[in-house]
């Protein structure tokens, strides 16, 4: 009796443990379910609120923004814009060799004066150099000479011809005065085209010829209008024809070169004669028109790229060689495709690209899309987007911070 006693009680005892566990634990799980929720509640309009962090949400993820949030985000509906088929690439802008002039002196010499720097715009004839040629010094002493026998040769025939009147000389006097008189002017004539072809003119030559004094200074003159891009000339310096370095090279800058090196891949969408547009750092507002006007035969083997070369209008002499240079050429018709703002579209850490759509302009859902090209400040966007359809044109990043912190 007392046995069975004792085993009530200590059942008894054990259903009254168990009851008082069953009780704790139910209100831990209520008070651990209260913080969480909580903890997901929205706190007043500091925060905006998110959904889809569920196990049953969809890859979409959506944000609800405040009045006063809203007023960074601005949206717009998808609409169409042209995008051209264009091809870029990066190079330097140089002198147009093709219009570069070597300037050598025709006649050997040693250089007396220079009248021009590197830099300076010259025009056709300018005088860029001297040299004491004693070429033209042999010339003009032959032309002086040649001037005295025909003035000797015109006298005495005129004598002859007095004296053939009168018979006091025979007609073989006469015919040979008139022979040597004819010589003379042949002569005369050779011997100013010589000193012509050195850069005289007929007033300086009709001056030698008055004063009976050469003068072994020959000019050397700018053959273009055009800009002095090198000089390697100094007083003193013995120069000959041809024998490089020229003391002067001269490049007619009406037109520059755009060098740039394009990818092998890109080398079939260029064609010769391919307008060109090309934007230089130093101007950055401004477009420069060209043409394309060669393209290279070989590929670099360690860069798999080749010359492209374009020639530019320069009209204001604006260019220097070496500035740095992008060049856009088109080379098909434009598409139509819808076009976002870059700042609606955001970057993701796995590279994929989003853009946020809505529908009542307060809740945003992330969205996936495919990017194409960027032309003018727009990404066009292929795929994941419909026109029409409400996106965020600007604010876009702090859409995807909000999702971020809020996530966190």
């Amino acid at each position: 009796m007392k046995t069975t006693m004792t085993m009530s009680t200590a059942v008894a005892a054990a259903a009254i443990a168990v009851a008082a566990y069953v009780v704790w634990k139910s209100d831990v799980l209520d008070r651990f379910n209260f913080a969480a929720a909580s903890a997901d509640a929205p706190s007043g309009d500091s925060s905006p609120a998110v959904s889809g962090r569920g196990p049953d949400a969809t890859p979409d993820q959506s944000v609800e923004l405040t009045d006063k949030q809203l007023e960074s985000v601005k949206v717009e509906a998808a609409s169409e814009r042209e995008f051209p088929i264009e091809k870029s690439a990066v190079g330097s802008i140089d002198f147009n060799e093709d219009m570069t002039l070597q300037v050598f002196s025709p006649y050997q010499g040693r250089i007396i004066s220079l009248f021009a720097k590197v830099g300076d715009d010259v025009t056709k004839g300018q005088t860029l150099y001297t040299i004491d040629s004693p070429d033209l010094l042999q010339a003009e002493s032959t032309l002086i000479a040649a001037a005295g026998v025909l003035d000797l040769t015109t006298r005495n025939l005129a004598r002859l011809k007095q004296l053939y009147e009168t018979r006091a000389v025979s007609q073989k006097d006469l015919e040979q005065g008139i022979s040597d008189q004819q010589t003379a002017e042949g002569n005369l004539r050779a011997a100013r085209d010589s000193v012509r072809i050195f850069g005289k003119l007929d007033v300086d030559i009709d001056r030698i010829i008055a004063k009976r004094l050469a003068d072994p200074t020959l000019i050397v003159a700018s053959p273009i209008d055009g800009r002095v891009t090198a000089r390697n000339a100094a007083p003193g310096l013995f120069v000959q024809p041809g024998n490089p370095p020229a003391p002067y090279s001269v490049a007619d800058i009406a037109t520059m070169w755009m060098l740039a090196n394009v990818a092998e891949s890109d080398s079939p969408a260029f064609r010769l004669g391919q307008p060109v547009k090309v934007s230089i750092s130093a101007f950055p507002n401004r477009l420069f028109d060209g043409k394309v006007t060669t393209i290279g035969s070989t590929v670099d083997p360690n860069t798999r790229r080749l010359l492209l070369r374009s020639e530019i209008n320069d009209p204001q002499h604006e260019l220097r060689s070496g500035m740095f240079a992008t060049f856009v050429i088109r080379t098909g018709d434009p598409v139509r495709s819808i076009g976002v703002p870059a700042d609606g579209v955001v970057r993701e850490g796995d590279g994929t690209m989003t853009v946020w759509i809505t529908t009542d302009r307060r809740r945003f859902t992330k969205r996936t899309v495919s990017v194409g090209m960027f032309h003018d400040g727009y990404h066009q966007i292929l795929e994941g987007l419909h026109v029409g359809e409400l996106v965020a044109t600007n604010g876009a990043l702090f859409l995807s911070n909000a999702l971020l912190s809020a996530a966190h």
